[in-house]
């Protein structure tokens, strides 16, 4: 059930906290809860010999639930921004019990070993959640969130050094609908680095994006989803980029990456349709790509100074094609879609670059 039916979709577009009914306040929660504590089932990825074994909650002594440990991640910040933008959220106790058992010196520390041997791991979309989730505790005025964030630092602070070194790095962007999506990556350390004050990572970021993806044009927006997409490659750049450019040279280089799709809306893409069948999770990855066009196209309106009412409609179709499946009990979906309904419609209360 869509606990938003009810709610004009326009206003939960504003990205506003505010607008978020009560009712739908467990609704949120609710898979995030149960998802961190299911160990499995369980992506494990490549086995390297008969030899070895693979146990999430010994790997992954924090992130072990969710199927994968992205979701995991991304599932937590889920219920700490719940927190922080819902003080009298209804599950608060609840949330707070699991974070408070989940994040602790031991575990943490269990989960840098594990990267000790595994410098790739989650490179660059789990890493950039494990940054969004450490700039959430920052903004979180609450003793516990405060503990929580000293308790998490040591690995954030690997990973900010993991993606100085494999991420920034880079010589190419990954221009694909899902987890290597490296403009999706790079917009999460961007708005990492200008919440917690690290100036010289953010100039750093800005620097990759324009060396990335600056000289791009005429992208091929017509052609995606490519495959079962969660992100649409050309508007998360479109993301990246108007965090990186000043409006002005952002309207001019969005004329040229994709003409006339901000005053034409016969060029808009129209949400995507995806199969009744809920036990294909790759299929859900399409109410993924719904909802996260409809935040990127309205993040874009925001920043044009101009007229954009295409743009805004096209966003509010794509927020309620993914609203209308998100809250699936298909485990495929449930396990991470809850975390991109709450970015979407929460977009302007802090993290996230307005």
């Amino acid at each position: 059930m869509n606990p938003f039916e009810s709610v004009d979709t326009r206003t939960l577009l504003s990205g506003d906290a505010d607008a978020i009914p009560d009712d739908a306040h467990s609704a949120l929660a609710q898979h995030p809860l149960d998802s961190v504590e299911t160990e499995y089932p369980h992506w494990i990825g490549a086995v390297e010999s008969a030899e070895e074994t693979v146990s999430p909650t010994r790997d992954h002594p924090v992130f072990y639930g969710c199927f994968d440990w992205h979701s995991a991640v991304h599932s937590h910040w889920t219920l700490v921004r719940l927190l922080r933008l819902v003080p009298d959220h209804p599950d608060a106790a609840e949330i707070r019990r699991g974070l408070d058992d989940r994040l602790t010196d031991e575990a943490v520390a269990g989960e840098l070993d594990y990267f000790d041997g595994n410098e790739s791991f989650e490179q660059p979309y789990g890493w950039a959640w494990l940054l969004r989730l450490a700039a959430e505790l920052h903004l979180f005025d609450d003793a516990a969130a405060e503990t929580w964030r000293e308790t998490l630092r040591p690995l954030e602070t690997r990973l900010v050094e993991l993606v100085e070194a494999r991420v920034l790095s880079r010589e190419r962007p990954i221009r694909v609908g899902t987890h290597g999506n490296s403009a999706f990556a790079l917009a999460a350390v961007l708005d990492y680095a200008t919440v917690v004050g690290n100036d010289d990572l953010a100039a750093a970021t800005r620097r990759t994006a324009r060396r990335l993806y600056l000289d791009d044009t005429d992208a091929p927006l017509a052609y995606e989803p490519l495959g079962y997409d969660f992100l649409s490659p050309a508007l998360a750049e479109a993301d990246l980029l108007r965090r990186v450019l000043r409006p002005e040279a952002f309207a001019e280089w969005f004329d040229g990456f994709l003409p006339g799709l901000a005053t034409n809306g016969d060029a808009l893409p129209e949400p995507v349709a995806v199969a009744p069948d809920e036990s294909d999770g790759h299929a859900l990855h399409l109410v993924g790509l719904n909802l996260s066009r409809a935040w990127c196209l309205a993040g874009v309106a925001d920043t044009l100074d101009r007229e954009t009412e295409s743009l805004n409609a096209s966003a509010t179709r794509h927020l309620d094609a993914g609203l209308s499946r998100a809250f699936t009990d298909a485990y495929g979906g449930a396990h991470w879609l809850s975390s991109f309904v709450l970015y979407a419609i929460t977009r302007t209360a802090g993290g996230i670059a307005p």
